[in-house]
């Protein structure tokens, strides 16, 4: 799956020169939580989020200098700050440094880039120009049209060798003893494990493997494990 199978393609974006007021009654109207902000090329320059507009002045939240900053702080940084806190316009609080896709990103390159830089959305960028935006609400989106896979019709003993080839080959499982015992599809697990998450881990492998019909765990913890817990 590509950027371009979950993005929104109908972007809501800003202007430079466009009023900071105009930029947050737009995020309100749109239920948006940020805009683009793009050139008269439609060419992506910049993006303002709730994050750019939590320090104003408005609201009585800008920057306040401590006044041991004026001795070794940095006055570069004290003017930015207080552009970012007083200006109007849109170029004044927006984040200069935009991370951004390609329609053909991988989806889960776009993931690891939400979850390694904390941000909701990225924009999705072709030419230079903005084509679309994945957000975390684009993916949830995608999970929900995703089509539930039928269970494989196969054999207990067959699929007691799929648990088993599934099981060696996590990164969590070594040293691991686990019994699967299959009759028409129905697993019931046996043995001993070090903690209760990879007894959670060992249930939820044997429920997403194709032919399972259901799952009974019936695995214990070692008790010396949970003593040091």
């Amino acid at each position: 799956m590509k950027a371009r199978d979950v993005m929104t393609r109908k972007v809501w974006t800003t202007t430079l020169d466009a009023p900071v007021r105009k930029a947050v009654q737009t995020m309100i109207a749109r239920k948006v939580s940020a805009l683009p902000v793009v050139d008269g090329k439609g060419r992506l320059v910049g993006i303002v989020s709730e994050g750019d507009l939590l320090r104003r002045s408005e609201i009585g939240t800008e920057w306040r200098a401590k006044w041991w900053s004026r001795l070794l702080g940095d006055v570069h940084d004290d003017a930015r700050r207080y552009v970012k806190s007083k200006g109007g316009h849109v170029g004044d609080v927006m984040t200069r440094r935009v991370i951004s896709v390609t329609p053909t990103t991988d989806i889960l390159e776009v993931i690891e880039l939400l979850e390694d830089s904390g941000i909701k959305r990225v924009p999705v960028v072709e030419g230079g120009k903005l084509v679309g935006i994945v957000s975390r609400q684009d993916i949830l989106r995608s999970m929900g049209r995703a089509r539930v896979k039928r269970r494989a019709k196969v054999s207990d003993l067959a699929l007691r060798e799929r648990l088993q080839t599934k099981l060696n080959a996590q990164s969590w499982s070594a040293g691991l003893f686990v019994n699967f015992v299959v009759e028409k599809g129905r697993v019931e697990l046996f043995g001993l494990v070090d903690s209760p998450d990879q007894r959670d881990a060992i249930r939820v492998l044997a429920e997403n493997t194709p032919g399972v019909r259901s799952v009974k765990d019936v695995l214990a913890v070692s008790t010396r494990t949970l003593a040091y817990a």
